[in-house]
């Protein structure tokens, strides 16, 4: 069996290979280079497809819980989404958690992920307390900020290159309400999209969809959620049942017009001006969760999300510009999101800085490449950076402008003997 990233690209085929104890694993990692940790499948890319996938999925205990500080230990193929509906019920949510729950802890710390309230709390390793991850020459490490530094860093955002993650600790936060109260801005440009960030920021959580088809004065447009946790004590939280998508839609069923018409739609449901709303967890954190294989939307040659990052003093005019090529290309994307981020952590490769992202996803067709490609360009001038997770097709180049810790994480892999026993299809087109 070969297993696939969430965009469905490139599909390539692969070793799979399971482990019910550390000696078994240990025996994999000895006799097997190109080795790349495998969770739910999730990322978008190819940052964890290889010849050779460590499948992590299936060590998913839950080993103790901490009431007083809640501190959760479990193991790495845990999924966020079991996280939720045993401890919400209990009072605790998750201090950081990305736009789907259906991910494993093992892969959001090697994401780093962020959410929707970065710019109050950071990335997942700020939740991580310490985790326990096997190397390349077989020994298990406890592995902390405090104790093993370097580590930490080179793991947190490392996308699986240091080695296998096995368990970590990671910290919950106490809500008393699977309810937020949200509000709701619409915006008529980007002009007045930035000006809303700015002025909810001391919300804790917050999250735009955007119009990336909007022309001229327009350009910018967006639906801006922002909100925080109810205090009504109502906390009977339970996973809704999915609607899933049967099939692979026909590649012509995505095309300008049809991403015009869901964008006109979605930007008409909201009354002008502010609006308010009471939503539950699911509907305010994770809306896509809802359907199942929703990739299959994007048709049989699957898609890419590109998301980039652009530092604050030059987001704005930035965005304004990427929005512009991207409208006037005609390849616009009905699930286009944009975030305000806090300041960066000191992990080699996590993603976020200081500024504003840009996330949309695109189906993988004729031209697609050389759009991204333009785009990329625009990222490097404003001085941003490529989300790796997302990504499927960076250049070396365009990557290592981004990322200005690289040396030092391609040191520490070369160093620890990870260069070669850790390769991901991604780690070999950008060279770490």
């Amino acid at each position: 069996m070969s297993l696939m990233s969430w965009g469905m690209y490139p599909k390539i085929k692969n070793n799979v290979f399971k482990f019910n104890k550390e000696e078994t694993l240990k025996r994999i990692i000895d006799e097997h280079d190109e080795l790349i940790p495998y969770g739910n499948g999730r990322s978008y890319g190819d940052s964890a497809l290889s010849s050779n996938i460590i499948n992590v999925k299936p060590h998913n205990y839950f080993i103790n819980f901490d009431e007083e500080s809640g501190l959760l230990h479990i193991q790495a193929g845990v999924l966020l989404s079991e996280i939720l509906e045993v401890y919400v019920p209990k009072g605790w949510f998750l201090k950081v958690t990305p736009g789907t729950k259906l991910i494993t802890v093992g892969g959001a710390i090697a994401s780093d992920v962020h959410g929707k309230n970065h710019h109050v709390e950071g990335c997942f390793s700020t939740c991580v307390k310490e985790f326990s991850i096997m190397v390349a020459d077989g020994e298990v490490v406890t592995c902390s900020k405090e104790a093993t530094p370097e580590l930490f860093r080179a793991t947190c955002g490392g996308d699986g290159l240091t080695g296998v993650i096995l368990d970590a600790k990671i910290y919950l936060k106490k809500i008393n309400s699977k309810y937020i109260d949200q509000t709701t801005i619409k915006t008529k440009n980007l002009k007045e999209t930035f000006e809303a960030f700015e002025k909810y920021k001391e919300l804790p959580y917050s999250v735009a969809w955007i119009d990336c088809l909007a022309k001229g004065d327009k350009i910018g447009k967006c639906l801006l959620m922002v909100g925080n946790f109810r205090d009504d004590g109502k906390l009977d939280y339970q996973i809704k049942k999915q609607k899933t998508i049967p099939f692979n839609f026909p590649s012509f069923a995505l095309n300008n017009w049809s991403v015009r018409a869901f964008n006109w739609l979605y930007y008409g449901k909201a009354k002008e001006g502010v609006s308010k709303q009471k939503v539950d967890i699911d509907t305010f954190f994770y809306p896509l969760d809802a359907i199942g294989h929703w990739n299959r939307i994007y048709g049989k040659n699957g898609f890419t999300q590109y998301q980039f990052i652009l530092p604050k003093e030059h987001s704005y005019e930035g965005m304004e510009k990427i929005l512009k090529t991207i409208s006037d290309s005609g390849k616009g994307s009905f699930l286009a999101v944009i975030k305000l981020y806090g300041k960066a952590n000191d992990n080699y490769l996590s993603f976020p800085i200081e500024g504003y992202s840009l996330a949309l996803d695109f189906k993988i067709e004729k031209g697609l490449f050389e759009l991204l490609d333009r785009l990329d360009e625009i990222v490097v001038e404003y001085g941003g950076r490529i989300y790796l997770t997302k990504d499927v097709r960076v250049s070396k180049e365009t990557f290592e402008k981004g990322y200005t810790q690289i040396e030092t994480f391609r040191q520490f892999r070369t160093e620890n003997k990870m260069d070669t026993k850790f390769q991901s299809l991604q780690s070999k087109r950008v060279g770490i």
